[in-house]
């Protein structure tokens, strides 16, 4: 992963530091695996949790969309002696991937959220502008691309993917700019769409090192892939599967992602229901975890240093009570309502 608004570190950009876990040092503190346990790893990516969770004598469920990913980790499954377990599917079902592995719940799970670097280096994959490829962005390279976005989506939800999911506050400025040239031609190629908002945009003298493209390709890598909607609904479904006293480690890379993670941590080890002098204290559901970190934990400077994708990393853990599992409101969570578009659906 890689820190927003950095050319040599971006995710939408791709740059150096491959396949390097973040935060590998603090997941592993935090989640503790133990021998024996079994540990989710939701995001499969390049297996680096997987590696070392397995070399602490746990078991593992990795899980990941891509089939690269899935193709690319065989070897280390013939390495684990039975002690990995490669499944092709959403973590936002990884309750049930845990279940059909055969084991009745887990003893940890570890999300590192967002693209991958393998991802970000492949320029076929289409993630970064700094590489020219297909305008794609699919990480299960399936469904509707963001070629396909970029040239079918009405205008209007163009301008609300834009701005809620990139954050781009120009966000009607590029959205029109996109509008006005896929007409005469539709967009294709990473590069295409990079050079349009680079032209429209500029650059600014204050940040001459972020592209002006980079909150567009986040937003459309992050609609494309549902990213927000899998994140808060993998949170339920760790919700579901972990024992009581079984740990939740959860590694973000912008605030979108973070905002999720915090609201769910916040909302699920609260003891009490407030109220005031003219309202009783309101009844909440028994705390379904125990917060771990009181505030996210972030890379040191050496490791930011040597991988320029850990600086905007941030961890968050949380350990499983044996309250029952609540239904999970994932708008409430901080999920964007996209739904009601007109469009490609989001």
């Amino acid at each position: 992963m890689m820190a927003p608004g950095d050319r040599d570190a971006d995710p939408a950009a791709g740059g150096p530091g491959r396949h390097v876990p973040v935060l590998l040092s603090e997941v592993l503190d935090w989640l503790d695996p133990q021998p024996g346990e079994v540990v989710v790893d939701g995001t499969f990516g390049a297996g680096g949790y997987a590696r070392a969770i397995l070399a602490r004598g746990a078991r593992v469920v990795g899980i990941d969309r891509d089939p690269d990913a899935i193709a690319g980790g065989q070897g280390l499954v013939d390495k684990a002696n039975g002690d990995l377990i490669l499944v092709p599917g959403q973590f936002a079902a990884l309750d049930a991937h845990v279940k059909a592995s055969g084991f009745d719940g887990a003893d940890g799970v570890v999300l590192d959220l967002g693209v991958s670097s393998m991802q970000l280096d492949e320029a076929d994959r289409g993630f970064s502008f700094m590489r020219d490829g297909p305008l794609d962005m699919r990480m299960e390279q399936a469904g509707p691309s963001a070629a396909d976005v970029v040239n079918e989506l009405p205008v209007k939800d163009l301008i609300r993917v834009i701005g809620l999911l990139g954050e781009e506050k120009r966000a009607t400025t590029v959205a029109h700019a996109i509008d006005r040239a896929r007409q005469e031609k539709p967009f294709s190629r990473t590069l295409e769409l990079a050079n349009l908002i680079e032209k429209v945009l500029g650059r600014s003298p204050k940040k001459a090192q972020i592209h002006p493209a980079t909150r567009t390709f986040q937003a459309l890598r992050i609609y494309v892939n549902g990213e927000l909607h899998q994140a808060a609904e993998a949170l339920g479904a760790a919700e579901r599967i972990l024992k009581p006293g079984g740990r939740l480690v959860l590694v973000s890379f912008h605030s979108l992602e973070d905002r999720i993670v915090k609201r769910f941590f916040q909302d699920r080890t609260k003891t009490r229901g407030g109220g005031s002098r003219h309202m009783p204290e309101a009844e909440v559901p028994p705390a379904t975890f125990e917060l771990l970190t009181r505030k996210a934990v972030e890379a040191a400077s050496d490791e930011t240093e040597s991988n320029p994708r850990a600086r905007s990393a941030k961890l968050r853990a949380g350990r499983r009570t044996g309250a029952p599992a609540r239904v999970l409101d994932i708008h409430a969570a901080g999920v964007p309502r996209l739904a009601d578009f007109h469009g490609l659906g989001g």
